[in-house]
């Protein structure tokens, strides 16, 4: 699959971990937008939502995870009006931020991704390439003609405060360590390494030690998320078949990047064991998120539509059963997250960006 369109490749490089870098350049703040009203942003096929808001207004701002008391959401975002060329961590009120920008959580320095509440919600995980060094890395969006993410060496895992210090370093290993998500216990947490020589899954606990691989299957897996439960893991993975396929993901991999556009949504045990593959839908199926039940998830996919240019969430039943859509903007939904309480809803969108790149932060009641 190729995609053409400029705003959606921009929309996938929040893939290459849990997000990424979308390079928008509206400057618009929150303070200086009028916020539409409640549900006048939600399409009328969407029947799941209620009460319908924005929360952010400008740049290109995702994965946003809920606090343990579900009061805040941490998040990601690129926006030259904060000071952050590339993809910084900040946080905010479900209500949304006041001022002119939220609080920033991490350095500032370098690209960062996969932030999460850590238990008690004075603290986060996060990836940050800031070790690697102070600028943006570069981020080539083809090689040797094929559209990639980068996987880029410098990331990894840190946590920090509420105020933004770095109470501690969690990887030193060289090579990728990223996309960082907790266990509702609060007692592990999963993420991708490359420390295998593969991107694999491995969970350790929240000060670093016991780390366990848990997939060893050649593909990319990741964007991994525990099941309300604790006792299973929802990921993405690429399962390159053929001779072909690998020596291709082989050669990408060498180079520090790999292919985002074929992927699919998997489940396992927390160990590895009794792994199957939920979605057989083609194209790029991603940022999996259980429902409150653990009996189905949501996602974003894009095999509903030709040319795979336009990413909607979907739901599905564990057993592969029962999909169904759940958003329909014509350009981009993805990286769902029930609130732990199963009230709310949070999604990114480029919903009502008045024709920008720009992608931003969507709050809803859940409605089954």
């Amino acid at each position: 699959m190729k995609i053409q369109l400029f705003g959606l490749l921009a929309a996938l490089m929040f893939l290459s971990a849990c997000g990424g870098d979308t390079g928008s350049t509206d400057q618009t703040t929150q303070e200086d937008t009028d916020a539409p009203a409640a549900d006048t942003l939600r399409y009328e096929q969407e029947a799941n939502l209620k009460n319908l808001r924005q929360l952010t207004f400008g740049g290109d701002n995702a994965e946003a995870y809920f606090s343990f008391d579900n009061s805040k959401l941490v998040f990601q975002a690129a926006n030259e009006a904060w000071d952050a060329p590339c993809d910084q961590i900040f946080y905010m009120p479900i209500s949304g931020y006041t001022g002119e920008r939220p609080p920033l959580l991490s350095t500032g320095k370098g690209r960062t991704t996969c932030s999460y509440f850590m238990p008690g919600d004075t603290t986060i995980l996060y990836a940050s390439t800031h070790l690697g060094g102070d600028a943006c890395p570069e981020t080539p969006p083809v090689v040797n003609g094929k559209y990639v993410w980068p996987i880029y060496e410098s990331y990894d895992i840190f946590v920090a405060d509420l105020e933004g210090n770095i109470k501690q370093q969690l990887t030193d290993h060289p090579g990728y360590d990223a996309e960082a998500t907790l266990s509702p216990d609060g007692s592990k947490i999963v993420f991708t390494s490359t420390r295998s020589g593969d991107l694999e899954l491995w969970t350790m606990n929240t000060d670093g030690s016991e780390l366990t691989q848990v997939t060893d299957e050649l593909g990319y897996d990741g964007g991994a998320f525990f099941s309300p439960d604790g006792t299973k893991l929802i990921f993405r993975a690429s399962r390159p078949k053929t001779e072909e396929d690998q020596a291709t993901y082989k050669a990408l991999l060498a180079q520090g990047v790999v292919q985002p556009t074929e992927m699919e949504i998997f489940v396992c045990n927390v160990d590895g064991s009794g792994m199957q593959q939920i979605t057989d839908l083609g194209g790029a199926n991603w940022a999996p998120y259980f429902h409150p039940s653990g009996d189905k998830l949501l996602f974003s996919t894009n095999h509903h539509v030709e040319g795979g240019r336009q990413f909607n969430i979907f739901s599905i039943n564990l057993d592969g059963t029962g999909l169904k859509q759940v958003t329909f903007d014509k350009t981009f939904d993805a990286f769902p997250m029930f609130s732990y309480d199963g009230k709310y809803l949070v999604f990114s969108s480029n919903r009502n960006n008045g024709g920008t790149r720009d992608t931003n932060v969507f709050l809803a009641e859940w409605q089954d």
